[in-house]
């Protein structure tokens, strides 16, 4: 198979779909792999350390979207990617199509077969190809939610740890997976007041093992939200539905109620936010204010460190990329159920039950498609 890694193009983002380890596999299984020039250059990779494992340079990402049976990214192609793609070529990379109407009809227009990072699941019921991200937004969120809280970023100005003889902030992270689990170890080592809430008693009670009283486990409710957000000085969103969009937890009425310069952070921002005043954000434009409230709401979050990303995301997507490749899609998929699952759009179908129910598009399941 003939694999191709264009340069990604949304804004300040530096990720790259492989690294030249994972070409140097791919190159080993007998596959070519196509680069475009300078796609790893922002994290240390130049076209020669991609030429010394056995893959081609290209000048343009229109060059690799011609000639490659398989494209991998790390972000949601843009507009102008979606019209490069042609029948029956493979996108494998993260897609966030509940809130995305607009990539998601140039996808369906194109006949591509789009496999979708976040939906892959394991045999736990994991995602394990959305928890390295997951894992680097969590422990960013609270960087940034700190970062937001000085007075100068139009925060509260207020010390996240304190000192000694002031209290700490008061954190509150909506959700205990694995974005909730490392934005409440990083406030939790910062010297933050944290609070966790989750509908989801066993991981409250598993929360509460691995943290004791370091921490607070609230059942989630409308009246916990509401009371625990008000009085909050930063708010994670950590909350996710693989594949359909985020529910909106907090309304903008809760955010009247928080002291002016409290902080949230958005990170389910990719699947539309959980805040009812969230909408995305940039790197280069991270913050706005809102009700009196700074909101982060960056939309690839981890790409502002793009060199440990890039690697924990290869760590986990190589396995995968060497089945499509090896097997290709649908032989991939007959024998992995799991890659299956990551498969949201196929020669203009819907084939994500969660995707299609949040767009209210038809939806023909991934077995008929891939048995056809």
């Amino acid at each position: 198979m003939l694999v191709g890694v264009p340069s990604e193009i949304k804004n300040n983002e530096y990720r790259v779909g492989l690294v030249p380890s994972s070409v140097r596999e791919l190159v080993a299984n007998g596959h070519r792999v196509v680069v475009q020039r300078g796609a790893g250059a922002k994290i240390g990779f130049d076209n020669t350390a991609y030429e010394h494992v056995g893959a081609t340079i290209l000048d343009t990402a229109q060059e690799i979207f011609n000639v490659a049976d398989m494209i991998v990214k790390v972000k949601e192609p843009q507009l102008s990617e979606c019209k490069m793609l042609r029948e029956n070529q493979v996108l494998f990379t993260y897609l966030h199509l509940a809130p995305d109407p607009e990539q998601t009809k140039l996808l369906l227009e194109s006949g591509c077969v789009a496999i979708a990072y976040e939906t892959v699941t394991d045999k736990n019921g994991g995602l394990p190809l959305l928890a390295p991200m997951s894992e680097v937004a969590g422990r960013m969120a609270i960087q940034a939610g700190a970062n937001s809280l000085e007075i100068v970023n139009g925060g509260s100005g207020i010390l996240l740890g304190g000192v000694p003889g002031v209290a700490p902030a008061k954190v509150v992270v909506l959700g205990g997976g694995v974005v909730g689990t490392n934005s409440v170890r990083m406030a939790m080592g910062m010297g933050a007041q944290v609070v966790v809430i989750d509908k989801a008693l066993e991981r409250l009670y598993q929360l509460d093992l691995q943290f004791g009283s370091k921490i607070c486990t609230i059942y989630s409710t409308t009246d916990s939200i509401e009371h625990h957000v008000h009085t909050a000085d930063l708010v994670i969103g950590a909350v996710l539905v693989p594949g359909g969009s985020a529910p909106r937890l907090v309304t903008r009425e809760m955010l009247k109620h928080m002291r002016a310069g409290s902080v949230v952070v958005d990170v389910s921002i990719d699947q539309g936010g959980c805040f009812e005043t969230s909408r995305p954000t940039t790197h280069q434009d991270p913050t706005y204010v809102e009700e009196g409230v700074v909101h982060y709401c960056v939309s690839n979050m981890p790409g502002a460190v793009p060199r440990t990303s890039t690697f924990a995301l290869n760590n986990a997507t190589l396995p995968f990329t060497l089945a499509l490749a090896n097997f290709g899609y649908k032989q991939a998929m007959r024998l992995d159920p799991h890659l299956m699952n990551g498969l949201n759009v196929c020669k203009g179908k819907l084939t994500h039950k969660a995707v299609a129910s949040a767009l209210q598009k038809e939806y023909v399941p991934a077995e008929i498609i891939i048995n056809q």
